[in-house]
């Protein structure tokens, strides 16, 4: 069989992938349908909450009732992102189908009611158990299961953001730092495509996020402008970004670790974080860091499009947003992390340009996608995304930025089952270690 394979090596790539690309059709189809859904509902809740202040007062509420939806039908699906990362490394337990409406319910809820989340979480575990729900129907091999969970990640990832190439790319380097298996690219490529046109299909569009700064340096290689200063610049708030993705990162575990040591009934959890974050909203007296955050209430609220422009951030902007997100998301309400952190590195790099004497806009897109990189290990994916929503021109700047945050981030990150494929300095971290153990080891090594 072996040498026959070989003799027609060819004709069994194209049928493998034939099969691959019939096996995701269904899948990209009903997440970027799913994801159409939630992105509609989202759009509804924030605008009502806009329209209705008093429902922030209510997250406390909201926070029991999203407790109690996962008690009764949230077996099996508590991990989350995490729990999907675990199945594809090694398929077992399954990824149950309950996890698509559950978290985009409360995913929605949270919104409605001020929560500080994002998106992307909910998307890419719409796209996983969809996976896995048409894994178990077409009874695949734990190996298929594992490549069609990937695809589904791509998927959801692709339709939330509309950047097909990034979606493809970050489920494959997510899994594992510093490696990149490429026995999936092209169903995670073309799952990721399919779901995006589906999810647009649907009329649902995506935010259009503008960098006007040309670069009008020096050429290298008879094409690239380069300014040197600049480039400078840009690696110093590299180094920033990458150490605020490790904050939050960092701060997320801590408040999860100690609320769920301290706080004993756990119903309680989340009714401390909703008057943590009404507390902190009254205390700033703006409701500027509340929800997504990527358009903001009235048009002098600092929000993601605010930050590319002179004026739209505070200092603080890029603090207060990372401590309402790990509260928000570290005491029981749903959502995701990376639009928050999109919020956290344009609003730093707002800060970084005024500082340093740099386009506002650059910095603030920079920072965009770098913490993003920083937060999650997949630098190449963040550097992409650059492309994919504000073009190519500065396309270097995007690579000087994501690289450099992936190295300041350390070994740690928003998932905590995203293991280590190669270390990102040699002794720093062993081979297939997940960055949970890491952590405990780091907090271990601490006490003694």
């Amino acid at each position: 069989m072996k040498q026959l394979k070989n003799r027609f090596e060819h004709l069994f790539i194209l049928s493998h992938l034939l099969r691959w690309t019939l096996l995701v059709i269904p899948v990209a189809l009903l997440a970027g349908s799913l994801v159409a859904l939630f992105l509609w509902l989202l759009e509804w809740a924030i605008h009502f909450r806009f329209a209705h202040a008093w429902l922030l007062y209510l997250l406390p509420v909201a926070g029991i009732v999203i407790y109690f939806l996962y008690k009764l039908w949230g077996k099996g699906t508590e991990g989350g992102n995490n729990l999907i990362m675990d199945e594809i490394h090694q398929p077992g337990g399954g990824v149950p189908f309950r996890m698509a409406p559950l978290v985009l319910i409360t995913t929605v809820i949270t919104h409605l009611f001020g929560g500080s989340a994002g998106r992307e979480g909910t998307a890419v575990q719409i796209g996983g158990s969809v996976a896995n729900f048409f894994a178990t129907k077409f009874r695949l091999s734990p190996g298929d299961v594992s490549m069609l969970l990937k695809a589904g990640v791509a998927a959801g990832f692709g339709a939330v953001f509309g950047t097909p190439v990034t979606g493809a790319i970050f489920a494959l380097e997510v899994l594992a730092l510093g490696r990149i298996k490429h026995d999936a690219l092209l169903p995670c490529f073309i799952a990721s495509v399919l779901a995006n046109l589906v999810c647009s299909a649907w009329g649902i569009h995506h935010t259009a996020y503008h960098i006007d700064f040309v670069s009008t340096g020096m050429k290298f290689f008879g094409h690239i402008d380069l300014d040197l200063w600049l480039l400078a610049k840009v690696a110093v708030a590299g180094a920033l970004f990458g150490l605020a993705g490790y904050a939050f990162a960092e701060v997320s575990h801590t408040i999860r670790n100690y609320s769920n040591r301290w706080i004993k009934i756990k119903g309680l959890i989340p009714v401390i974080g909703g008057l943590s974050i009404i507390g902190l909203t009254w205390a700033l007296g703006t409701e500027d860091y509340l929800s997504l955050g990527v358009v903001g209430k009235t048009p002098q609220s600092v929000s993601i499009l605010s930050c590319f422009h002179a004026g739209g951030a505070t200092p603080f902007s890029w603090f207060w947003k990372l401590l309402f997100t790990a509260i928000t998301l570290s005491m029981g309400f749903k959502g995701g992390e990376v639009t928050p952190l999109f919020f956290i590195g344009a609003a730093l790099g707002n800060t970084l340009a005024v500082i340093g004497g740099a386009p506002v806009d650059l910095m603030a897109g920079l920072g965009f996608i770098a913490v993003f990189a920083g937060a999650t290990n997949t630098p190449i994916a963040c550097t992409i995304m650059g492309v994919e929503l504000f073009g190519a021109g500065n396309v270097v700047y995007y690579a000087v930025a994501c690289f450099t945050a992936y190295y300041f981030s350390g070994h740690t990150g928003i998932y905590h089952a995203q293991r280590v494929g190669v270390s990102k300095v040699a002794g720093l971290a062993k081979p297939n270690e997940t960055l949970d153990a890491i952590r405990r080891q780091r907090i271990e090594n601490r006490r003694h």
